[in-house]
């Protein structure tokens, strides 16, 4: 069996130690590593292309915080090879495996003691290419002084004009990102569906809509300085229109069996208490 690595790409040299840590626990249990090579020149060792470890492994792992594993997930969303986070911070909301915890996880994974959860993902037609989102699909404007007007229509039907500073295009997963701080609803990640959480909008009656993952959407902007973002991660320039629906495919995420998603939106959100 063999394993991908990918680091966190800001201060990567502060995860050497504790890569090697995890590496060493990893072929112990039989598992043989790759380090995509970006990651690798970071910390001075010998790596792999990244596409090249990718058609090698038979799963991906991510070292670093949620973002990591986002970036992780939509650039190797053609391979369909599951991604395991292990969280190098905080206690995010996919990586729920710490690097203390690594080895008594691997016992169970190498017993089949775990799950893999199917995410939605959306795909992106720009420009005559596909792009996928993992998280969600931004259109921003890029004048700080004006706003922009969405115009967005469906398969069925025209839907509405967004007036604002722009629109977020979200799967369940990405509810609890950029979606949540904008306003928007928090939506279990293992459902499927697009939600729709205008940014600022102009009238108050733009609310946030949820609909479901079979419509296709296309949405076109006036303005000829609005931005396409991906996951935060990837800019455009949106000059045309785009055609936005549900990929063919989920991405595949590795947890312990044991992980509640309601026990991290207690953790993260400070909910109440269990009674």
């Amino acid at each position: 069996m063999k394993a991908g690595f990918v680091l966190k790409p800001k201060n990567t040299i502060a995860l050497k130690e504790v890569f090697l840590k995890i590496k060493s626990i990893f072929e112990k249990k039989g598992i043989d590593v790759l380090l995509e090579s970006v990651s690798a020149k970071a910390i001075g060792l010998l790596g792999v292309e990244f596409d090249e470890m990718c058609k090698e492994v038979d799963f991906l792992v991510a070292l670093g915080g949620d973002g990591t594993l986002i970036s992780l997930a939509r650039r190797a969303y053609k391979y369909d090879k599951p991604v395991l986070g292990i969280n190098a911070g905080n206690l995010g909301f996919l990586t729920d495996i710490n690097p203390e915890n690594i080895a008594e996880f691997l016992d169970k994974f190498l017993k089949g003691e775990y799950r893999i959860d199917e995410r939605m993902v959306i795909e992106i037609d720009y420009q005559g290419k596909k792009l996928y989102a993992f998280n969600d699909v931004v259109i921003s404007k890029d004048v700080i002084s004006s706003m922009i007007h969405i115009k967005i229509d469906t398969n069925e039907s025209f839907l509405n004009t967004y007036h604002g500073d722009g629109l977020i295009i979200s799967t369940p997963t990405g509810s609890t990102a950029y979606n949540l701080s904008a306003g928007g609803p928090v939506v279990y990640p293992l459902t499927e569906g697009f939600i729709l959480t205008p940014i600022c909008p102009h009238s108050l009656t733009q609310r946030p809509l949820i609909l479901p993952s079979n419509f296709e959407l296309e949405a076109e902007v006036k303005e000829k300085t609005a931005k396409l973002i991906i996951d935060g991660q990837e800019i455009y320039d949106m000059t045309s229109k785009i055609k936005i629906k549900k990929a063919q495919k989920p991405a595949k995420l590795i947890h312990r069996l044991e992980r509640n998603y309601f026990d991290v939106l207690r953790e993260k959100l400070n909910w109440g208490e269990v009674k």
